[in-house]
């Protein structure tokens, strides 16, 4: 049998926090092994939206969220932004993949002018340099001539670009199913198997 995924995710202080946790609730349950990162505008953000306080020490960030996700020990590590040991901070040790959700508009801008002042910028550039896959989750509206040139730099520079634009063909009836759309399109370009919407031509 194939080893479990490695997937890095880093949350930023864009709107949309929910769609972060939902990621990282699906990929705890599914067994994925987490590198957690988040910056300090995402607990202001996180404490905003949804009422969470994200513990601001790493081991005390794995407790909280495997207890809220129900995850396996081990399954979870949480890095702090300036922990340059960290496996992600090096192109000899990369995880399988990088989802940024919600990406705020500056660390998009960061990662496609290659700046590394952080440990989310630096990890998310070793994704690039590396060829892995690099997905970024913005959350803004409307885009600039700014933002537009720099989705459309990391697009050629292999990273995918993958709104927070929830459909509707499915008819949801809940916020939680909005959520779900996106989380989907999120897990299906990480390669990780769900059943979260139903698939277009089977009943959506």
């Amino acid at each position: 049998m194939n080893p479990p995924k490695t997937i890095t995710v880093a949350f930023t202080g864009a709107s949309g926090m929910t769609y972060g946790l939902r990621v990282l609730e699906c990929l705890l349950q599914g067994g994925t092994n987490i590198y957690l990162l988040y910056s300090q505008a995402a607990q202001i953000v996180a404490q905003q939206e949804l009422s969470v306080a994200l513990p601001s020490k790493a081991k005390e960030a794995e407790i909280f969220f495997r207890e809220r996700y129900h995850g396996n020990a081990g399954q979870l590590r949480v890095f702090g932004r300036e922990e340059w040991f960290a496996p992600i901070a090096s192109g000899s040790n990369p995880g399988d993949a990088m989802v940024i959700c919600p990406c705020s508009m500056g660390t998009l801008a960061a990662v496609a002018a290659g700046l590394s002042d952080n440990l989310i910028e630096r990890a998310a550039d070793v994704m690039l340099k590396e060829r892995r896959k690099l997905i970024l989750v913005p959350r803004e509206t409307p885009l600039s001539e700014i933002h537009l040139e720099n989705m459309l730099k990391l697009i050629r520079s292999g990273a995918v670009i993958l709104p927070a634009n929830p459909g509707f063909y499915h008819r949801p009836e809940s916020i939680q199913e909005l959520v779900d759309f996106v989380v989907a399109r999120i897990l299906d370009h990480l390669g990780v198997a769900h059943r979260l919407v139903a698939r277009w031509g089977n009943g959506g």
